[in-house]
């Protein structure tokens, strides 16, 4: 008997009607033909004598071979889940809320399809667990399916790939009171509210709604749905803070272009998980280790070092008079930054202050945003706790002008470290420069002086921003004072590279 693979043939663009039970191999409905799946030529090999009883046992064999190999590729084709990425999931109604606005080109809706199929794969999808819904919205609302449509993994994914953009206008708020009125109905397959079922609805636009989504939004959060809001591209992110649930840090999320949506996957699917090794589909952030308990994860840190407030990040700082810091950021609000990426900045500059131990004895902070001119956010010893230091970075408003670094490292120097602003005498002294692009004005002079004095200074830069001025800004050594990377999205690792420095 030999076992030949034949190639793969495109599905039908009706795919013929399955029925699956258990983990036993998909069959086609009578009169079907089944393309999904590897597909094999048996071919028979008549041998010169032998038994048949001999025979027998060979085709049993290769049967149960056969059998075995199906199954291993799941239930319906569906490609195997890796080990200890499957859980179990709370009872949800979910509906997908999907942007095919005309900003939104072919290529990409085919990633946001990508990314709705592999939330729903983690999913433990079935008429008594989570039912999913997708609604999908340009100028008008188009109901794809609803929660009562498909009860089956495999009938979910086919739909998605059958999904089309309506490449219109953008009416977010009419997609959303079209969730409230219709998706989650009774007539449509919702469940009655109660505490044994989730109502979420995940949100992904790219732009700015033609429609008012504050008050629908507020609506369907008061029915009890949960949204999680996903921005891509140039999206609006004040309209991402009105539509979502709080708190905001959980349900909003942000990706620069359609093609990385599907980093998000892994978020969605804890989301929704109840029991799972969660940690063995990843570190999820934890900087040193993941420790898995029962339907969720923690974080916990080497020997020597403590966990930060984030749950997340390690310190070596262990408080006391020796951890005493005066610390000021140097922020570039210039326009080549952008809303979208100064957000990120915002998240850097509160990662860095989760690792400090801040009181009026340790750790003071100061900020500082720059762009054709200098203004001081908060001065040092402002804010006496952690809480507080974030709540004013997240209220920065963006400056969105030019590039004076210099003229910013000078205000660094007679001000931000002046007695008459915060400083301590005696105190260390580190200032965080961060910048995008090239300085329009002279930088050499300042960045020396403030070495001089007795600032450790770091810089660090993103995108288009000069290497040789951020090592002239750095302090010595240089390699371990200065970082460069093109993305804002991994601003993060540099983040947690820092609080190590900053410790030490």
């Amino acid at each position: 008997f030999l076992l030949v693979p034949l190639p793969s043939v495109p599905p039908p663009s009706s795919p013929a009607p399955h029925t699956c039970q258990g983990l036993a191999p998909c069959l086609p409905e009578e009169g079907h033909v089944n393309t999904s799946g590897p597909r094999l030529l048996l071919a028979t090999l008549h041998p010169a004598s032998g038994s048949s009883a001999a025979m027998d046992r060979i085709v049993s064999a290769l049967l149960l071979s056969l059998l075995l190999l199906l199954q291993s590729y799941g239930v319906c084709g569906a490609p195997p889940q890796p080990r200890g990425t499957l859980c179990r999931t709370k009872p949800t109604d979910l509906v997908f809320i999907i942007d095919s606005s005309r900003s939104v080109r072919p290529h990409e809706f085919e990633k946001i399809k990508v990314f709705v199929s592999q939330v729903i794969e983690g999913l433990d999808v079935g008429p008594n667990s989570t039912r999913v819904g997708v609604i999908n919205y340009a100028s008008a609302v188009k109901n794809e399916f609803s929660l009562k449509t498909y009860q089956t993994k495999a009938g979910l994914l086919q739909a998605v790939q059958r999904i089309e953009p309506l490449s219109t206008g953008t009416m977010t708020g009419l997609a959303i009171q079209f969730a409230i009125s219709r998706a989650f109905s009774d007539s449509e397959g919702a469940r009655v509210r109660s505490p044994n079922f989730n109502k979420v609805a995940i949100v992904v636009t790219d732009g700015r709604p033609q429609d008012g989504v504050q008050d629908v939004s507020a609506r369907a959060r008061a029915a009890g749905i949960e949204i999680f809001a996903i921005g891509v591209g140039r999206v609006d992110m004040h309209t991402l803070r009105q539509i979502a649930s709080q708190p905001l840090d959980d349900h909003v999320d942000y990706v620069e272009s359609y093609s990385v949506i599907e980093k998000l996957t892994h978020k969605f699917q804890e989301a929704f998980c109840v029991v799972s090794d969660l940690c063995a589909t990843g570190d999820h952030d934890c900087e040193h280790i993941c420790i898995s308990i029962p339907g969720a994860y923690k974080c916990a840190c080497k020997e020597g070092f403590t966990l930060n407030s984030d749950g997340k990040t390690c310190s070596a700082c262990s408080g006391g008079s020796g951890s005493a810091l005066d610390l000021v950021f140097l922020i570039d609000g210039s326009k080549s930054v952008r809303p979208e990426n100064f957000e990120l900045v915002k998240k850097f500059i509160n990662q860095i202050v989760d690792s400090l131990e801040v009181s009026e004895k340790q750790a003071q902070v100061g900020l500082v945003q720059y762009s054709s001119s200098v203004r001081q956010e908060f001065p040092l010893g402002q804010f006496k706790n952690k809480k507080d230091i974030k709540a004013a970075v997240k209220k920065m408003a963006y400056m969105e002008k030019g590039t004076m670094t210099g003229q910013a490292l000078k205000y660094l120097i007679d001000s931000s470290f002046s007695v008459i602003n915060g400083a301590r005498p005696g105190v260390p002294k580190v200032g965080i420069v961060f910048t995008d692009g090239r300085s329009q004005d002279y930088i050499t002079d300042a960045a020396k002086k403030a070495k001089d004095l007795g600032f450790r200074m770091f810089a660090v830069g993103v995108g288009n921003a000069v290497e040789d001025e951020l090592r002239e800004i750095a302090s010595e050594p240089v390699a371990e004072h200065y970082f460069y990377t093109a993305d804002f999205r991994t601003i993060s690792k540099i983040g947690k590279k820092l609080q190590m420095k900053i410790c030490i």
